[in-house]
């Protein structure tokens, strides 16, 4: 028999991928892990992240998220919005992200 489960209230860091600051967020990531590439996919800038599954790509309008131990991967913005909410900077302090 299938138990249910409640996905425990983890803070994550995320970054939204958009035409106006693609290159600010390319910089961002590569601070965070050297090998993240851009690309064009149709003509359209690209991010290829190598995830725990293998390289994934994030397109304009992707959430990149920060996972909770360090890793990069994207997330679409319907399921982010389904998944996540903004967090105040004072429910941040003192804990981690």
């Amino acid at each position: 028999m299938m138990k249910k489960f409640r996905k425990k209230p983890v803070v994550i860091e995320a970054i939204h991928f958009t035409e106006e600051n693609k290159i600010q967020v390319y910089h961002t990531l590569l601070e965070i892990k050297q090998n993240i590439t851009s690309s064009l996919y149709k003509d359209v800038p690209c991010l290829i992240i190598p995830t725990l599954e293998g390289e994934m790509i994030a397109n304009l309008g992707d959430w990149i998220i920060k996972g909770v131990k360090g890793e990069l991967y994207p997330c679409k913005p319907d399921i982010f919005e389904a998944t996540y909410e903004e967090v105040a900077e004072t429910e941040t302090q003192g804990g981690s992200t």
